[in-house]
């Protein structure tokens, strides 16, 4: 299971928050770069990076963070928010060389798009599927429609998406524990890899969902806990790459 640290942007600086209220936003580094650095330095192989701005405003806020984020690391790196057409879809894969991007609001909107972008960058491609109570949530998590998680997922079965990122709002940068086997019945349900979002609080959260690897769970984002030292980083990882004992 590859675990995931996330770099949250918001007003340029590297933030968190809780259940996705702007207004919860907490500073933990107002250079992003180089929280990218000593996240590259700890051993992660990848970053999550999301431009929170950018998912209210429907286009990147945060670009100028992100590319900064992208010269200054050489580990792979994953994106989301805002980016809702083809234009910023190349721009980012194509002309920036993100590694990967999280396609959330559009992939409800408009999942031709996603389909496509799929098809010519195999790959690179992640639906992001953001549930509240077991329905999406899109546009930043402002608007909660009546459409199931699970559904949504299903729809792109057979589209060649790398993975769907799963992010389970009510538990978001709360620490409250994440729900593993509820994670894993989604991913046994929509049959496509699974990375978990929202909850990890402790190594053991880390190693409840590694358990789950057979059922699809193939990696986890990890942010309030990394940044308040609740997760030893070293430990993390070797545990998200061996599982649990």
């Amino acid at each position: 299971m590859i675990l995931y640290p996330a770099i949250d942007l918001k007003a340029g600086a590297c933030v968190r928050l809780v259940r996705g209220e702007m207004a919860s936003a907490t500073v933990f580094n107002d250079d992003p770069a180089a929280q990218a650095r000593h996240f590259a330095a700890t051993g992660f192989a990848w970053l999550h990076v999301v431009d929170l701005d950018g998912a209210f405003a429907g286009r990147a806020v945060n670009g100028a963070a992100v590319k900064a984020i992208r010269r200054a690391v050489d580990v792979k790196m994953q994106l989301g928010g805002g980016i809702r057409d083809r234009a910023a879809i190349d721009y980012w894969l194509a002309e920036i060389g993100i590694d990967r991007i999280v396609l959330g609001t559009i992939a409800l909107r408009d999942p031709t798009l996603v389909r496509r972008a799929a098809a010519d960058y195999p790959g690179r491609v992640v639906v992001g599927i953001d549930s509240r109570d077991g329905r999406v949530a899109v546009e930043g998590w402002a608007e909660t429609t009546e459409l199931g998680a699970v559904e949504l997922a299903r729809r792109f079965a057979d589209a060649g998406v790398a993975a769907i990122v799963y992010t389970d709002i009510a538990r978001d940068g709360a620490l409250t524990g994440v729900d593993a086997a509820g994670t894993a019945g989604f991913a046994r349900e929509v049959g496509l890899p699974v990375i978990a979002s929202g909850g990890i609080a402790a190594l053991a959260d880390i190693a409840a969902l590694a358990a789950h690897s057979a059922d699809g769970i193939v990696g986890a984002i990890c942010g309030r806990a990394l940044y308040d030292g609740r997760i030893e980083p070293k430990a993390a990882l070797l545990l998200a790459a061996e599982g649990p004992i």
